[in-house]
């Protein structure tokens, strides 16, 4: 997550959590929502944890960030099942999970939270995950060009925009537009050898249509508070209702806002894909949690084209016209409904894809369904 990608401090996301409204009825059966308050689930000390015999076997693993990302899923996964699973971070110890194979986990925030919970998710024995489909799932900031908050998006490309040369800009050469370039390289356009194997990952692109087949014509959350603000904005994407979409995201440990830095977040993007990627969305973790994934790939643990990465956004990355980019964080940080909005709608675009696996498992379970239509 970086700036652009705002979180609320733990209290305030406490509060948020009240607000969200969220209910669930279990995987299958039709998500609501409820104007009340749910009640709050069982604390990770208080709930009984069950120790499998063998290593159990997961159809979906849904992979959130933190809690406020976490609450609405567990709200309408109803897992049963919690598993305690040791080099978790200490605030969310427990994986749960469903009869029907679906679980969920908390990894923490940022890049090292994020690679070091998966990685020993993966590595823990307790889990068959050689036929898991992966969903990571997060809030996120978002380019006003390309959505608005509330909006959810499924990634194609992954790039982390923290590998980089960075001098401060006030002394870069003369003709450059930002003071950031690849490392070992030598200006701001050479793209630079990817040596980390880490910086860009591409997702499967018939995993990709699927997810989008299924989840494009969902009704997401909005609000009237959500409406007056980005009607600021003279975008026709950020003025518009949130929307199901796909664009790419970008990872990095500083949050970083503003309309500069959010040009070089898609110029970088560009560069390193080849011109094929479409920034839109800013996080932490994401790259993080596709190279710990990628190592249980490596030691034959999991199936890689079998990840999806969806992120909605909960503010925009930059200000509206006239704003400056200090009023626009925290302007944006005290808006009541983004947050949770936000958090709704990575439910409501992701489950019916999780529902689509499960529901139709022996299509699912040797690969990704052919999709029904193209993009």
């Amino acid at each position: 997550m970086t700036a652009g990608s705002l979180r609320p401090p733990k209290k305030m996301a406490a509060a948020l959590l009240l607000c969200a409204g969220l209910t669930g009825t279990g995987i299958l059966a039709a998500q609501t929502q409820s104007a009340g308050t749910p009640a709050a689930p069982a604390s990770a000390a208080d709930m009984p944890v069950n120790v499998a015999a063998a290593p159990r076997h997961v159809k979906v693993l849904i992979i959130n960030l933190f809690g406020l990302e976490a609450a609405p899923w567990i709200a309408a996964l109803q897992p049963t099942d919690p598993i305690r699973v040791p080099g978790l971070s200490a605030a969310y110890p427990l994986v749960r999970c469903t009869p029907e194979s679906v679980c969920q986990m908390t990894t923490d925030m940022g890049h090292a939270n994020a690679a070091a919970s998966v990685m020993a998710v993966l590595f823990s024995g307790l889990f068959d995950l050689h036929e898991t489909y992966f969903l990571v799932a997060g809030i996120a900031g978002i380019d006003p060009a390309h959505g608005t908050i509330g909006s959810a998006a499924w990634a194609r490309y992954v790039v982390d925009g923290g590998i980089a040369h960075e001098i401060d800009a006030r002394e870069m050469p003369r003709g450059w537009r930002d003071g950031y370039f690849g490392v070992l390289t030598h200006s701001p356009v050479e793209i630079p050898k990817l040596e980390y194997h880490s910086e860009v990952f591409r997702l499967d692109e018939r995993l990709l249509q699927k997810a989008l087949e299924v989840s494009e014509r969902t009704s997401l959350r909005d609000t009237p508070a959500l409406a007056a603000y980005r009607a600021h904005y003279p975008d026709a994407a950020a003025r518009g209702p949130p929307r199901v979409t796909q664009c790419d995201t970008l990872s990095a440990d500083t949050w970083w806002a503003g309309r500069r830095l959010g040009e070089r977040a898609a110029r970088w993007t560009r560069l390193v894909t080849e011109d094929q990627g479409v920034y839109c969305t800013s996080q932490e973790e994401d790259n993080a949690v596709l190279a710990a994934l990628t190592r249980g790939a490596l030691a034959g643990l999991i199936d890689l084209p079998r990840i999806a990465v969806l992120r909605a956004g909960s503010d925009f990355d930059r200000p509206y016209p006239g704003q400056s980019v200090l009023a626009s964080l925290t302007t944006q940080l005290a808006l009541p409904d983004a947050f949770p909005v936000a958090a709704a709608n990575l439910v409501t675009a992701g489950l019916p894809l999780v529902r689509a696996i499960v529901s139709d498992w022996p299509e699912w379970r040797n690969g990704v369904p052919p999709a029904t239509t193209r993009r």
